[in-house]
């Protein structure tokens, strides 16, 4: 999508937030691919086999994960702005996970348009729903300076919960925070966790996978409020767990707007662990 559709503002985001193909290509959204290394390959999330990382994580095989390198960002900017955008709204996973945005503001600094980069304090569907709204409000006509003043309100009322089965690879990767004082539960406990001001913090223990699977639902259903939302659920390599969900989503939340079940980013995986299930709830307002 392009200056064709009547946009003067590209959006670009990166490969955590999780949007499926279909999304990408209907809304013409960048999508900046996250860094992986499995084993001793190295590759980037556009080229990843989300079996393959589902694989190395149920075994002894090592996967990390890094930021993209700054020419990736530079090269994504220079495509739009060759192709007729006079602006870029560049939003991405949480600072406080990633180096993500501070490569990108590298990028930004080099470029002759300008170029808005928006922490989103968030990741998974959760930042995929804001960079769809970015999009809906730039084939709208909006600035930059407008879709960024929304993406800042908006930000704050959008939700991403996970459900992982244990907490062991959040510690390796480092981003365990808060979450910390989860460690050393039961097995039969599982935790569910929740992305507040940018960083991962423990939201509830609940005894087995099926209860914390329905708690997971009670919150989203919670978090709807009665009103007009988006919900989307993620799964690493469980496909029945995120449709039970997304099962109960449906028949709880009356004002669903649209529900999606996607795979979940690959980078973010290395992070949680086979099983994990993350839910994305985010309001429809003013704007959209």
């Amino acid at each position: 999508m392009g200056p064709e559709h009547h946009s003067r503002v590209a959006i670009v985001t990166d490969s955590t937030a999780a949007l499926p193909p279909r999304v990408v290509a209907h809304y013409g959204i960048k999508v900046v691919p996250l860094q992986l290394h499995i084993g001793d390959r190295h590759t980037d999330e556009a080229h990843a086999d989300p079996d393959e990382v589902a694989r190395a994580l149920h075994g002894d095989t090592p996967v990390t994960t890094s930021e993209p390198p700054s020419p990736e960002f530079f090269w994504t900017y220079s495509d739009a702005a060759y192709t007729g955008y006079r602006e870029i709204v560049s939003l991405h996973i949480s600072s406080r996970l990633s180096q993500t945005s501070h490569s990108a503001r590298e990028a930004a600094s080099r470029m002759r348009i300008p170029v808005h980069v928006v922490d989103s304090l968030t990741s998974g569907m959760s930042l995929g729903f804001l960079a769809v709204l970015a999009t809906e409000a730039a084939m709208a006509g909006w600035s930059a300076a407008q879709i960024v003043r929304l993406l800042e309100e908006r930000k704050a009322h959008g939700s991403q919960m996970i459900y992982v089965d244990t907490l062991e690879h959040l510690r390796r990767g480092g981003r365990i925070g808060k979450a910390a004082a989860l460690l050393g539960s039961a097995l039969s406990i599982k935790p569910l966790l929740e992305l507040a001001e940018g960083e991962i913090v423990p939201l509830a223990r609940v005894s087995g996978t099926q209860r914390a699977l329905a708690r997971l639902v009670d919150v989203g259903v919670k978090l709807s409020d009665n009103r007009p939302v988006d919900a989307a659920v993620e799964y690493v390599d469980e496909p029945r767990r995120a449709e039970e969900v997304a099962r109960q989503m449906r028949a709880r939340v009356p004002h669903l707007r649209r529900l999606v079940v996607t795979r979940a980013s690959a980078v973010i995986a290395a992070h949680l662990g086979p099983g994990a299930v993350g839910l994305a709830v985010s309001p429809c307002g003013p704007g959209r």
